[in-house]
């Protein structure tokens, strides 16, 4: 009966979660449910709880997490200081006399405002309100132009600074210390979320060539489905590499910034994180949008987000105590060592189940319930951290696109004129999931793409 437990507590916490209860109140109360279970049965033993009050203090003294609010306050002002909307009405007209142009400006914007704000949800809806019904008005096929703004928001997951790489970065940093000495390392060496950062540039910028790739493919198969933009609709003439360069030069100089700051080592993700808080601000100042009014909503929204992440990571932690109580951890261990093929059957079948799991729970669970499960058993069999966390980065990316539950469609659901079909969303995704699928697939082939950069940057 004890193997089963943790199946069954996992199962549960599941159960609840699709029942929709709050993710943090859902992984700690199961969990405190399933320890008074198993302690009366005789099953658990009720001195694993006591290490949460050291779990806990981790959490308040580590001094990555304070990365967290900082890059939300950063994609919050941003968001509220209307860059989107500029540089989409930029891009269109330097790209909009292409066929396909407006699409590829997306795209572009999709990839600034990632590496700008590094929030899926914020970028989706705000692409989504702006772009979507210019494209639909420049008569894109309503497919088209969703797949491409669905693709283009889910950009935050993989291209830094990404929230979910700062999480990933902590999480697979004390997994891999404990992997290394589970194998009897005793001066083990650490991986860091500026590591996962410098290693997620290449695959995402990658990424992107192959989205925009496809558009001016599809562009020249399907031309009436993506035309060109008429000159009327679009700026033109000497003034428009100046308007350009003004749009263009601050967010550009904000990315630099924060992530140059990193390649450099002159600062750690938090370091720079800050740098991008107080980068941000100077923007909003200087394009008329920095008040006491937009100051008191981004920190209001900072504060919910964050206290939501928090939330979790404490809920989280109560429940990896009682999995690991129950045996979950021995008995996860057990099943990908006894898969046929080794370590390439235990990668695929652990990226299959995040792949399934990012259909009911967002990247923040999956990363402090699954991860720190599955990763010190993988990084045992050899595996690099850096090119792990890519991995779960561009798969959970993959799964936030997938019908019928990706986060992404649901967030382009919701600002979507009703003649924009769920089915125009779906079938618009496809090609880009296709896309996914290959870049995973390549990544697995050539880990170099993620490992060669942080070696060159960090001489490791």
């Amino acid at each position: 009966m004890t193997e089963w437990m943790p199946l069954l507590l996992f199962l549960a916490v599941g159960v609840v979660l699709m029942a929709g209860y709050p993710v943090a109140f859902s992984l700690a109360g199961v969990a405190l449910l399933f320890a008074v279970i198993g302690d009366w049965a005789g099953l658990f033993d009720p001195a694993f709880l006591e290490a949460l009050p050291n779990r806990l203090y981790g959490i308040m003294i580590n001094e990555t997490l304070i990365a967290v609010p900082l890059f939300v306050f950063m994609g919050v002002m941003l968001e509220r200081s209307r860059v989107a909307e500029s540089l989409l009405d930029t891009m269109a007209s330097l790209f909009g006399s292409l066929r396909g142009g407006l699409g590829i400006s997306v795209i572009l914007v999709g990839m600034l405002l990632a590496a700008s704000t590094g929030i899926v949800g914020a970028t989706v809806v705000t692409m989504g309100l702006l772009s979507l019904p210019t494209m639909l008005k420049r008569r894109y096929h309503p497919a088209v132009a969703t797949g491409t703004i669905c693709a283009a928001g889910t950009l935050g997951q993989i291209i830094p600074p990404s929230i979910i790489l700062v999480l990933l970065g902590d999480v697979l940093s004390s997994a891999y210390q404990q992997a290394q000495l589970a194998m009897g390392v005793w001066s083990p060496r650490t991986v860091s979320v500026g590591d996962l950062f410098v290693g997620a540039l290449i695959p995402g910028l990658v990424l992107v060539l192959l989205y925009i790739g496809y558009l001016v493919l599809l562009a020249w198969l399907k031309p009436a489905g993506m035309p060109a933009m008429a000159a009327e609709d679009r700026h033109t003439g000497s003034g428009l590499w100046l308007r350009v360069l003004g749009v263009l030069l601050p967010p550009l100089l904000l990315i630099v910034a924060v992530l140059g700051s990193i390649l450099a080592g002159m600062a750690t993700p938090t370091e720079a994180a800050s740098v991008g808080a107080v980068g941000a601000m100077l923007l909003a100042a200087a394009r008329g949008q920095l008040n006491l009014t937009t100051l008191r909503e981004t920190v209001r929204q900072t504060t919910l987000v964050t206290s939501m992440v928090f939330m979790i990571f404490i809920g989280a932690a109560l429940f990896s105590l009682v999995f690991r109580g129950f045996g979950g951890d021995e008995v996860v261990s057990d099943i990908l060592h006894d898969l046929p093929g080794g370590m390439v059957s235990a990668v695929a079948i652990v990226m299959l189940v995040m792949f399934l799991l990012g259909f009911i729970l967002d990247f923040i669970e999956i990363t402090f319930v699954v991860v720190p499960i599955v990763a010190p058993i993988l990084l045992q069999m050899g595996l690099d951290p850096v090119w792990l966390g890519v991995m779960i980065a561009l798969n959970l990316q993959t799964s936030f696109l997938t019908p019928p539950f990706g986060f992404a469609l649901f967030y382009l659901r919701g600002v979507a004129p009703p003649e924009v079909s769920t089915g125009d969303i779906y079938r618009g995704v496809a090609p880009f999931i296709a896309i996914q699928v290959l870049m995973l697939g390549v990544l697995a082939l050539w880990p170099e793409l993620a490992t060669w950069l942080p070696g060159q940057v960090y001489g490791d």
